[in-house]
């Protein structure tokens, strides 16, 4: 047969006459695939593999921010964070902080930090996950975990009028709230908590905005005794130490620069709201024309201010010891 008579859908059934057709067979075939996809739309392509990482990035939550360090970034309200590092993770564990998951890298070099961490674990049931190096970097964004991290669930916080409400109905204690202002290191709110928690306040009242929340760094510091007092994490301090006024609690604020001094508070035995402010800047001017009294801690020395938390524990401990005679 001469020419292309053996071309499919196209034979020559004789010397003369029409071709015969596919009948439309190959109609599909020959329509094409469409518009070419994105370059994000294509699995093998570089750009997918970057878009594919960015939004595993944006979906795992965020990580402690600091070498080694127990400070973790500011997070939305709910997520779980990260305690990195070996000192860290140890104190925690045995501060018996709350915690969910201990992970811990393939082939660590083990030392008495992480034997303990893995062994208090254990002892509590928590979830132990041996992980790749490279995982740990990941969960981390690459900060110095040392092989080792812990995963602790958010906080969660005691509604103001619900503190409120118990300091009311009190019948063998006489209310002391602490409240914090300006303090923006969870160190201090943590050390400022467990001395509440040994003089025995209440509660504490923190802001929300500009000031540091009960994050892992705080949980660890305050030695676990963030679990034996209500916090209340407010929207507006000014508004909500007014709220304490109305509830009968009289606001104290420390001021440096007060003409009166701890030791002469003739108010310490009655229901109390003491008001923390952060080192250096000290109280905010609303909130501090807000408290009904200003004190100031004398100092012989030539330290012009006290950390928050030594402040916080000095003056309650005046207080327990006014309220005690």
């Amino acid at each position: 047969m001469a020419g292309n008579s053996k071309r499919v859908g196209a034979v020559r059934k004789g010397k003369k006459g029409p071709l015969v057709g596919s009948g439309g067979q190959s109609k599909q075939a020959l329509s094409g695939r469409g518009p070419t996809p994105r370059a994000e739309e294509r699995p093998h392509h570089p750009a997918a593999r970057r878009a594919k990482a960015a939004a595993k990035r944006a979906a795992a939550p965020q990580r402690p921010g600091g070498r080694d360090s127990a400070a973790p970034r500011r997070r939305p309200a709910g997520a779980a964070e990260l305690l990195v590092g070996r000192n860290p993770v140890a104190e925690a564990l045995r501060a018996a902080i709350p915690a969910t998951a201990l992970y811990v890298a393939i082939g660590i070099e083990s030392d008495e930090r992480v034997t303990e961490a893995m062994r208090l674990a254990g002892d509590r049931g928590l979830s132990m996950l041996e992980v790749s190096r490279s995982e740990l970097d990941r969960m981390t964004g690459g900060l110095l975990h040392q092989g080792i991290t812990l995963q602790v669930p958010a906080f969660q916080y005691t509604e103001l009028d619900e503190i409120l409400a118990r300091s009311a109905a009190a019948k063998t204690f006489t209310p002391l709230l602490v409240a914090l202002d300006g303090v923006t290191d969870p160190r201090n709110l943590g050390a400022v908590i467990r001395s509440a928690v040994a003089f025995g306040a209440q509660g504490v009242i923190v802001p929300e905005r500009r000031a540091a929340g009960v994050t892992a760094a705080a949980w660890r510091t305050s030695a676990g005794n963030a679990a034996h007092i209500p916090i209340a994490q407010v929207t507006n301090l000014t508004r909500s130490l007014k709220s304490c006024q109305q509830a009968g609690l009289f606001v104290i604020g420390l001021d440096a620069a007060a003409p009166t001094s701890i030791y002469e508070m003739a108010n310490a035995t009655d229901p109390i709201v003491l008001v923390v402010g952060s080192e250096g800047a000290g109280l905010s001017r609303l909130v501090g024309t807000t408290c009904d009294l200003l004190v100031s801690i004398p100092m012989a020395g030539k330290a012009e201010s006290l950390n928050a938390s030594v402040a916080a524990a000095v003056t309650l401990s005046e207080i327990a010891r006014l309220r005690a005679y």
